[in-house]
């Protein structure tokens, strides 16, 4: 049972919809039966896509790694004085 998500061409709103057949339903904002179903990430996840989101978490590390090793250093020279 797939997930789709949906923007209401009514009003726009966004949102995720668990399809059991091929109908979509009702935007939950307006009512509206007009939606247009949307590209999920995970169906136009590319090698770039992953390549980019690799980079991005990689980046994410490093800072983390920085942090706590200010916090390391911060902490050694605060306890000598």
């Amino acid at each position: 049972m797939p997930i789709y998500e949906y923007r209401c061409r009514g009003c726009g709103h966004e949102f995720e919809r668990l399809v059991l057949d091929a109908d979509p339903g009702v935007c939950p904002a307006c009512q509206e039966r007009d939606l247009e179903r949307q590209w999920s990430q995970f169906a136009v996840n590319s090698d770039a896509t992953r390549q980019s989101n690799l980079k991005v978490a990689r980046q994410k590390a490093k800072k983390v790694q920085r942090d706590k090793a200010h916090a390391e250093h911060d902490a050694i020279h605060h306890h000598h004085h």
